[in-house]
Formats: C-alpha cells, sequence, structure tokens
C-alpha cells in the first residue's frame, strides 16, 4: 500500500483529495496547522485505519517514510494570504523546500499546486503554460503570486540538480462543497450573500473574467498529474468556460429565485487580473484530461453544502 502525505490536507481541495486517495486504496498521512482548514473537513475520514492526521506547520521539517507527496499547504485566498504576507512567502518557500528534501529522502514523487495567478493580470488569453505572465513583484498579492512562482522554481531546480521526480499544477478557480464561506472568495461571497439576502459585492465593473472547475474534476486532475510519466508539468488545471463575474451573480440568483439580493459594486482590489482561461491542451493530450460537471450543477452542490451548513 503506497503512503500519501497530502500537506494542507484538511482545507477545501486537501480534504477532497485525502478522500479520493483513501477511496483509491492509499495510506494517507494528512499533514495541516487548520490556518484556513479545519478538522470538520476530514471528521469523516478520521476513523478509517488508513488515515493519519499530523498537526504541523510545514515551515517545520519533517521526518517521515512516505511514497508520495501532494503540496497543497498555503493559503489560496486573497483574504487568508494577505493576512500574513510574510507567513505565505515563508510556508512558499521554506515550506516547498522542506517537502522537497523530505521527497529527496525518500525517493518520492512530489506534486506542488500551483496556481494561475503565476500569469498574474495576462496579457494573452487563454493562458498557456509556455506563458511567463504579468506579475507585480511587490504588490498586495505579490505574497501569494511570487510565492507560487518561487515554489514552482525549486520543484523545477530540484529536478534538474537532484533528478527529483516532480509535478506541477497549476490550478484556476476551484470551488464546491466544503469551500470556506468567509473566505472572501466570488462563488462563496456571490451564493452566502443570496442566501442571507444581503447585496452581492460585484469588485470593478463585474466584466473581469474567470473560469470555474468543480472540486471533483481538480481532484481528479491532479490525481492524473501525479500518475501520469509522461510530463512534470506545470499543467493547466481548470475550466475552459470563461465568464464575467456579473453572469455568474445571474446564473447564481437564478438557481437561487427567492433571494432578495440586489448586485452592489466595489472598487476594484489592486492588482486583481481583468481575465482568466486556462489553455487545456496539455491537460487534454498529456492526461486525458477535461472537466465534465457542468457550472450549473456544480454550483447546485455547492448551494447545497452552503445551505446546511
Amino acid at each position: 500500500m503506497k503512503r500519501v502525505l497530502v500537506t494542507g490536507g484538511s482545507g477545501f481541495i486537501g480534504s477532497h483529495l485525502c478522500e479520493k486517495l483513501l477511496n483509491d486504496g492509499m495510506y494517507v498521512i494528512c499533514l495541516d496547522n487548520h490556518y484556513t482548514g479545519s478538522m470538520k473537513n476530514i471528521e469523516h475520514l478520521k476513523h478509517n485505519t488508513n488515515f493519519e492526521f499530523i498537526f504541523l506547520v510545514v515551515i517545520n521539517p519533517i521526518s517521515l517514510v512516505i511514497d508520495i507527496i501532494y503540496h497543497l499547504a498555503c493559503p489560496a485566498s486573497p483574504k487568508a494570504y494577505q493576512k500574513n504576507p510574510i507567513h505565505t512567502l515563508d510556508t512558499n518557500y521554506i515550506g516547498t523546500k522542506n517537502m522537497c528534501e523530505l521527497a529527496m529522502k525518500n525517493k518520492a514523487r512530489l506534486l506542488l499546486t500551483s496556481t494561475s495567478e503565476i500569469y498574474g493580470d495576462p496579457q494573452m488569453s487563454p493562458q498557456n503554460e509556455y506563458y511567463w505572465g504579468n506579475v507585480n513583484p511587490i504588490g498586495i498579492r505579490s505574497c501569494y503570486d511570487e510565492g507560487k512562482r518561487i515554489s514552482e522554481t525549486l520543484l523545477s531546480d530540484y529536478n534538474r540538480f537532484h533528478n527529483l521526480d516532480v509535478r506541477i499544477a497549476r490550478i484556476f478557480n476551484t470551488y464546491g462543497p466544503k469551500m470556506d464561506k468567509n473566505d472572501g472568495r466570488v462563488v462563496s461571497n456571490i451564493i452566502n450573500q443570496c442566501l442571507n439576502n444581503e447585496k452581492i459585492t460585484i469588485y470593478g465593473s463585474g466584466n473581469q473574467t474567470r473560469s470555474f472547475c468543480y472540486i471533483d474534476d481538480t481532484v481528479d486532475g491532479l490525481v492524473r498529474l501525479m500518475n501520469n510519466t509522461k510530463s512534470i508539468g506545470p499543467i493547466n488545471i481548470g475550466n475552459d468556460y470563461e465568464m464575467t463575474i456579473l453572469e455568474l451573480s445571474n446564473v447564481i440568483l437564478q438557481l437561487l429565485p427567492n433571494s432578495k439580493s440586489k448586485i452592489g459594486f466595489q472598487d476594484l482590489p489592486q492588482d486583481d487580473p481583468t481575465k482568466r482561461k486556462p489553455d487545456l491542451i496539455l491537460a487534454n493530450t498529456i492526461l486525458d484530461w477535461k472537466p465534465t460537471t457542468s457550472l450549473e450543477v456544480g454550483l447546485k452542490n455547492t448551494i447545497e453544502y452552503f445551505t446546511h451548513i
């Protein structure tokens, strides 16, 4: 039985990944310090004899016997990563370096969940993996954007100089059950504002675009990337259905016809990207992967979750 470490395993994506790996017959070690994750996300896994939880900050080194590492640990919403930008940077550099060293000792394969924020406010669309991006290195989002860029550099150099077996996934906006309702992300914001009959917060004109990928599709893409032998990445994992934030708001309002919420506009945050759409050619050809969950189905599942928490 393969021993798999998932850092950030009690977070939104990490908890779904832990469950998927357990169902695939793995022994799963979930490592988290609950900076943004929560024990409630993995409560149903605690009694599985093939599941183990370790409370630890990835900035601190750890010694484990492990075969595979999924390295997800890092606050991912602007509200969370801007709360303590130095911690975010430390997590991305020191934490990732610790995982590289642990993978080296175990001769394990290491997958990094990077981000579409690598591309910054892109000057091309869709964004493919060969695009170097347009990132502000000194802005309020830089701790995350540049932090993930240095994480990618670390994995690439460990691969080049130490022959470490690595994979790099660039995740685009993911949504679904177990999202933190207070994390400030657009899907959770709008759904909960509609459920509470509050004014819907739209930043800027609302014409900025995003591409939303349902959690099950994202997790499937990560597992396929880990298991592939054709490429170490980076490979985009996301949905290439692009829509404006105003369009998203209207779709959610249609799914919640009893909501009395109205749209309200606020200033656009600094360095907020105007476009976000993944080029999925590499994911399609190398991983034989594409998202299969429709936006309507995914949003209905997410609304159902937020309705009952």
